[in-house]
């Protein structure tokens, strides 16, 4: 297989947000505070190698300036007028639409559904806790885990891969047959939980 080197200023740049709020927390951190500033550190570290690996990911799909197409920016100019403002005095959740993936997006998102498609190769997961454990073990955070409606019986889980102003989700369902996984565009400032797919059809039997 063939590696891929990362320039450490982009993963710097990358994940000085995160490196920024964690700095932040400690200083205001109290005797009290224990406990949590040590679940905050360690989900600040599942996030951080999400980024790493989601960098190294999105380089590989990037595609040469000179070449950008159309169909990016078309996506692009979808995604800024899909989302809709939710209604203030509405408690059921307002689903959207799905929004058109970049090039490099559906490329990201197919190499990220491949990696997770061989890791639950062979493996046992008949429930969401076994799915949502698997995910994390690919270095994918539990914040970024969404469960879903199971799909016949079957457990579904939505990553949310948005970094920046991407749009990447990934809905992985994971039946007896082998696991589904599918990339589809969230928009900003939307829950991946709220977005609306096409209906799919029920896996083969045989």
């Amino acid at each position: 297989m063939r590696s891929i080197s990362f320039p450490k200023p982009l993963l710097a740049a990358a994940l000085g947000g995160v490196v920024v709020l964690a700095g932040f927390g400690t200083q205001n951190a109290t005797a009290d505070q224990v406990p949590a500033a040590g679940v905050a550190a360690a989900n600040d570290g599942a996030e951080t190698r999400f980024l790493e690996l989601a960098s190294l990911i999105s380089q590989s799909c990037a595609p040469d300036v000179s070449s950008s197409s159309a169909h990016d920016v078309a996506a692009a100019s979808t995604a800024d007028g899909t989302a809709a403002d939710p209604t203030p005095d509405s408690t059921l959740p307002i689903l959207v639409d799905d929004v058109p993936l970049t090039t490099a997006e559906e490329c990201a998102g197919g190499k990220h559904a491949l990696r997770i498609s061989k890791a639950f190769s062979g493996t046992d997961t008949a429930t969401y806790e076994d799915m949502r454990t698997k995910l994390t073990s690919l270095r994918y955070p539990a914040a970024r885990i969404h469960r879903m409606p199971d799909f016949s019986g079957e457990p579904v889980a939505r990553l949310d891969l948005r970094v920046g102003a991407e749009h990447l989700a990934l809905e992985v369902t994971d039946t007896h047959l082998g696991v589904m996984v599918e990339a589809f565009g969230a928009p900003e400032g939307v829950s991946v939980t709220e977005v609306r797919l096409k209906p799919r059809l029920d896996p083969p039997t045989s």
